[in-house]
């Protein structure tokens, strides 16, 4: 994929990924409790949860190449509102979808809202690995459009460079 080096050549975008990955990667890996900070910093993969793990790594890289290519081609169609709004939800949705995952965190703010609580929170303990991938699915969908579109415009701006 051409248009991930073209991205990518720059070292503002490289840095701007690291980032998104680290920063929605602690995160994640802390609320589905396979980091823990107390008493001391550790991390733990319990037998039968490596499934899990991988589709967050995958959900967290995926996010981070989607988002700074948004940001790329956001620059590159300042005029054009419209056209960049999808790539941009599709990655705030892909995202969201991925951090549902139901750690203590969850559990505390779902029984907040009594069995209405704890209905949603036995549905997204039934279903974290496919929301997972559901959100993995939006996100290469969106990988590929984002592509389609950087590899689309980057004609464009070439012809008009030519003219």
């Amino acid at each position: 994929m051409s248009e991930i080096k073209l991205v990518f050549s720059n070292y503002k975008y490289v840095a701007l990924s690291l980032a998104i990955f680290v920063g929605l990667l602690f995160p994640l890996l802390l609320i589905s409790e396979y980091i823990f900070l107390e008493p001391y910093f550790i991390a733990h993969v319990n037998s039968g949860t490596e499934l899990g793990l991988a589709l967050i790594v995958i959900m967290v890289g995926l996010a981070g190449l989607v988002l700074p290519m948004n940001i790329y081609r956001i620059k590159m169609l300042q005029t054009s509102k419209k056209k960049m709004s999808g790539g941009v939800l599709g990655s705030m949705i892909g995202s969201a979808a991925g951090a549902c995952g139901c750690g203590p965190v969850g559990f505390a703010v779902f029984s907040t809202f009594g069995s209405l609580g704890a209905t949603a929170s036995a549905f997204l303990t039934n279903y974290e690995i496919p929301i997972r991938i559901t959100a993995i699915a939006i996100l290469t969908l969106t990988l590929y459009t984002t592509s389609k579109s950087i590899q689309k415009e980057c004609q464009i701006n070439l012809k008009n460079q030519n003219e």
